[in-house]
Order: C-alpha cells, then sequence, then structure tokens
C-alpha cells in the first residue's frame, strides 16, 4: 500500500466533532485499535512505508506512538525506544522543551537508549504541527542516534507539520 493511499485503515478513524474544543473535528483512532483486522492492515502498511534494512531501531512518542512503534519494533525484529514525559522514565534522562501553540512542552528518553550511529524510525500516530517530532528527532540526535524517517498513522496537513520535519523524510497512511 502506497502512503496516503490507505482507504482500509480510514476506514476506521471517527470524526469526533468538538473535541477536545468546540470547533475542532478531532480524529478518533480508537476504533482502528479496536479492530483485529484493521489494527493489522495499519501495521502491515506502515512497516511497507519505509525499508526495514534503513533502520536499527523504531522510535515511539508517549502515547499513541507507542502503541504503534512497539508494534512496529516487534514486527521488524527491531528494538523499541519510548520517548516519555518528564518524570516518567527511570533512569538518566536527556530532556527537549519545544513550543506549543498555548505554552511548552518537555520530553524525554533514556541517555543511552540510542548507541552512537544507531538509525531510527521515528513513529507517532498523528502530525499535526511537528513541535514533538521536531523535539524527539533533536533528542535522538543528541544522544547520537541518526533519524532516517518519520511515520504517522494520521496527517492533519492544513497545520504544515510536514514542512518543520523537512529534514527527514515524512510518511503517512492517511491525510487530512
Amino acid at each position: 500500500m502506497a502512503e496516503g493511499d490507505a482507504p482500509v485503515v480510514e476506514q476506521y478513524i471517527r470524526d469526533v466533532p468538538d473535541f477536545p474544543k468546540k470547533g475542532i473535528l478531532f480524529k478518533d483512532i480508537t476504533p482502528l485499535l479496536q479492530s483485529p483486522q484493521g489494527l493489522a492492515d495499519c501495521m502491515q502498511s506502515l512497516q511497507a512505508l519505509v525499508p526495514t534494512a534503513s533502520y536499527d531501531l523504531v522510535c515511539g512518542i508517549e502515547s499513541r506512538g507507542f502503541i504503534f512503534g512497539a508494534a512496529l519494533a516487534l514486527a521488524t525484529g527491531k528494538g523499541f525506544v519510548p520517548i516519555r514525559k518528564p518524570g516518567k522514565l527511570p533512569w538518566k534522562t536527556a530532556s527537549e522543551s519545544y513550543e506549543l501553540e498555548y505554552g511548552k512542552d518537555t520530553i524525554e528518553i533514556h541517555i543511552d537508549a540510542v548507541t552512537p550511529g544507531q538509525r531510527v524510525l521515528m513513529v507517532d500516530d498523528l502530525l499535526a504541527t511537528g513541535g514533538t517530532m521536531d523535539a524527539a528527532q533533536r533528542l535522538v540526535k543528541r544522544i547520537g542516534g541518526t533519524p532516517v524517517a518519520c511515520c504517522f498513522v494520521v496527517e492533519l496537513t492544513f497545520l504544515g507539520g510536514r514542512s518543520r520535519l523537512a529534514h527527514t523524510p515524512v510518511h503517512s497512511l492517511v491525510k487530512y
């Protein structure tokens, strides 16, 4: 299945109007997660986006990036690296703060999560403005890894996140 050509996956994504606030049309992936066939199709499609030989590890961003990233790591025989909110990782961490439309946020990674030179596939459920993924890539680079591509289930193209990640190939299954 080619990038952006995921009608099977798209049928499991429901629109929730006015969530989390009035005027926002939320793209809910819960039905996709609830469907064994939908989830299997999604994982197969994600796996096809980037050649498995081009990366050594899969990195997922809290929280829904864990679902897709860990499943993809398992399917491809790769290790999985979590990027989490502050205070959630038990070992020594590196952190990266980034701007949101309403303030700042921070994410963390274990300082030994990536061996210098390892190639890392970055995974999350949704690409919106690209701020979180941009910060995640900076973290991976800071501890010695090389982000090779970013994969998303859903991309909200009208928010322009892809342009913020222009230094790394970006792939998404469903675009709105």
